[in-house]
C-alpha cells in the first residue's frame, strides 16, 4: 500500500516537472520571437488563397494562362531569374503551353548559348536549339550578386514547389492527410508576394536596397517590385494588371516545377476508377459464392 502511494507521488512529481519544462520552453520561444514582434509590432501577412485551375483531383493547366505567364517571365523575370531546368522544347510538350514546333524553334533562335570546344579548342556562342535549356541571365553566382547589390535571385525551376507556408489550425491537420492536403501553398505564397509591395509603416525602417513586402518573412525583400500595370501586353484581351500578371507567371512557374501534373492526375483517376470497379466485383463475387452457404 505504501509502495503504491510512493509510486503515485513520484509519478505526480514527474508530471509537474514535465509540465514546468514545457512552460519554460514556450517562454523561451516567446522570448526569442519578441524582438521581431517588438520592432513596430509588424510581422508577415498570411498569403491569400487563390483559385487555381490546376488545383484539386480533376485540376488541369489553363493553356492561355501558361502562355501569358511565360510572356511575363520572358519580358520581366528573365532579366534576373534563371530557369535552367527548362528546355525550349518543353514549351511544346502536351500539358504545357503547347507552342508549335515553329514557335519553339523561332523562340530558341533568339537566345545565344555557349558551345564547344571547336577544332581550335575554343568555346563559342551560337543560336539556341529547341533541345537546349534556357541560358541563365548571369554567368555565375558572383556575377549575379555583383549586379544585384549582393542579392542572389533564385532559380525559378522548382520555386513553386519549394516555397510554402502553414495555414494554421485546424487546416494544417488536413494537409497531413493523403488525398486531402492542400498542395498550392507555394503558388499562393508567390502570387501574394508579387502583389505584396507597400510603403513601409512610419515606425519601420527599411535599409537601402531592400523593400517592404507584407508577405515576406520579416517584411523585407531585396527584389524591387517587378510588376506594374500595363508592363506586359497581352494579345488575348486578359487584364493587364499586377494581379493578373502575378497569377499568370505563378501558374507558369507551377507548370515548370511540375510539368507532368495532368498526366499524374489522369493516372490517379484511372487507378481510383479501377479500384472502385474492382471492389464492386469483389463484393458481388463474395455474395455469389457465399449466398448458398448456410451460416
Amino acid at each position: 500500500m505504501r509502495d503504491g502511494r510512493k509510486f503515485a507521488q513520484q509519478e505526480s512529481a514527474m508530471t509537474r516537472k514535465l509540465f514546468l519544462s514545457l512552460l519554460s520552453g514556450a517562454a523561451l520561444l516567446l522570448a526569442a520571437a519578441s524582438p521581431a514582434l517588438a520592432e513596430g509590432g509588424h510581422h508577415e501577412k498570411k498569403p491569400e488563397v487563390h483559385s487555381w485551375s490546376f488545383a484539386g483531383f480533376f485540376g488541369s493547366y489553363d493553356r492561355a494562362q501558361l502562355r501569358r505567364g511565360f510572356k511575363v517571365y520572358k519580358e520581366v523575370c528573365s532579366t534576373c531569374h534563371s530557369i535552367k531546368m527548362l528546355a525550349f522544347r518543353n514549351l511544346g510538350q502536351p500539358g504545357g503551353p503547347e507552342f508549335s514546333e515553329k514557335e519553339v524553334a523561332e523562340l530558341a533562335a533568339t537566345y545565344k548559348v555557349k558551345d564547344g570546344p571547336n577544332d581550335a579548342g575554343e568555346y563559342f556562342d551560337r543560336p539556341a536549339r529547341p533541345s537546349d535549356r534556357f541560358p541563365p541571365p548571369f554567368a555565375n553566382e558572383q556575377a549575379a550578386r555583383a549586379a544585384m547589390s549582393g542579392a542572389y535571385p533564385p532559380d525559378m525551376s522548382v520555386l513553386a514547389k519549394a516555397r510554402g507556408y502553414s495555414r494554421g489550425f485546424p487546416t494544417f491537420l488536413l494537409d497531413a492527410l493523403p488525398g486531402l492536403s492542400y498542395q498550392e501553398h507555394g503558388v499562393d505564397y508567390i502570387a501574394s508576394l508579387l502583389k505584396g509591395y507597400q510603403d513601409p509603416p512610419h515606425d519601420v525602417k527599411i535599409p537601402d536596397g531592400q523593400y517592404y513586402n507584407v508577405y515576406m518573412l520579416g517584411n523585407r525583400i531585396g527584389m524591387p517590385p517587378p510588376l506594374s500595370d500595363g508592363a506586359v501586353t497581352y494579345d488575348d484581351g486578359a487584364p493587364q494588371t499586377v494581379d493578373q500578371y502575378a497569377r499568370d507567371v505563378t501558374a507558369f512557374m507551377m507548370w515548370v516545377a511540375e510539368p507532368h501534373l495532368e498526366a499524374r492526375k489522369h493516372i490517379g483517376q484511372g487507378v481510383i476508377a479501377f479500384l472502385i470497379v474492382f471492389a464492386a466485383l469483389l463484393y458481388f463475387t463474395k455474395r455469389k459464392i457465399w449466398s448458398n452457404v448456410p451460416h
